[in-house]
């Protein structure tokens, strides 16, 4: 793999991903990287916990618009567009599978498709510089990638509306107080926090582990599918709509843009 690294220790795995540009952003290739990673981990007895992190200046600035298999996506009928679209939901469905406990660490930002990934994570672990953003109702989109059912089990349903709906930007602080996250540490340390956590879940039998970790995903994760079986769909029929052809035009000129409802 050419985006993605993989380093094990003992029973912890760490995942990083890095695109070598700033946004680090979840291109086509990298979200197949990401879920053929996770699958490597699915059924491992071998590894109690995986942490996932990002670059040390930014998890990620979340799906890259300009991807040019991704732009190509948005250029097929439906029938081949609903199979295409399935990489960022096939990626965050592999992440939640993977047997062990999973750590996501995050500096700078977290955005986006991002904020989903990290949701599938059992848990999540920034630093005090972090900001989590949800952005995509400003492009004219909804959020998908079964995110909203992951949102609403961490923070309630008001506060993921202000998340996913209004996409307000929620600091280390705030995001800690709604159970977002786990635990805030100094900025440059949160993928030592997590280390920290992991090598404590390596000393625990590993099978009683993950199998409370399951016994709460079901507990907790009952309805998803339920609740967000058509959010793939809805995706694919707004990046049909004018509004979301102005949300993404106005994201690149960098103005405000001029939603119609159409």
């Amino acid at each position: 793999m050419d985006l993605v690294s993989i380093r094990k220790e003992g029973r912890v795995a760490t995942v990083s991903f890095d695109t070598g540009a700033k946004a680090n952003a979840l291109s086509q290739k990298l979200m197949r990287e990401l879920t053929e990673t996770a699958r490597q981990f699915h059924g491992d007895p071998s590894i109690s916990a995986v942490i996932l992190t990002g670059r040390a200046d930014n998890f990620t600035l979340g799906a890259d618009l300009k991807d040019p298999e991704g732009v190509d996506v948005r250029r097929l009928g439906l029938a081949e567009r609903r199979i295409r679209l399935r990489n960022g939901p096939d990626m965050c469905a592999a992440w939640e599978q993977v047997d062990a406990l999973t750590i996501c660490a995050l500096e700078g930002w977290c955005v986006g498709g991002g904020a989903a990934l990290a949701a599938f994570c059992d848990l999540r672990v920034a630093s005090a510089a972090t900001t989590f953003y949800v952005p995509e109702v400003e492009r004219g989109m909804n959020m998908s990638w079964g995110s909203i059912p992951r949102f609403v089990a961490l923070i309630g349903p008001a506060r993921a509306k202000r998340i996913a709906g209004l996409c307000e930007k929620v600091d280390a602080t705030t995001a800690l107080s709604w159970g977002l996250y786990d635990h805030v540490t100094a900025p440059g340390a949160a993928l030592a926090k997590a280390t920290e956590i992991a090598a404590a879940a390596s000393r625990l039998p590993p099978t009683a582990l993950k199998m409370v970790k399951h016994d709460v995903n079901i507990a907790a994760l009952a309805l998803a599918k339920a609740t967000a079986h058509r959010d793939l769909e809805a995706f694919a029929l707004m990046q049909q709509t004018e509004d979301f052809r102005e949300g993404v035009q106005a994201f690149f000129e960098k103005r405000d843009p001029d939603f119609t409802g159409d």
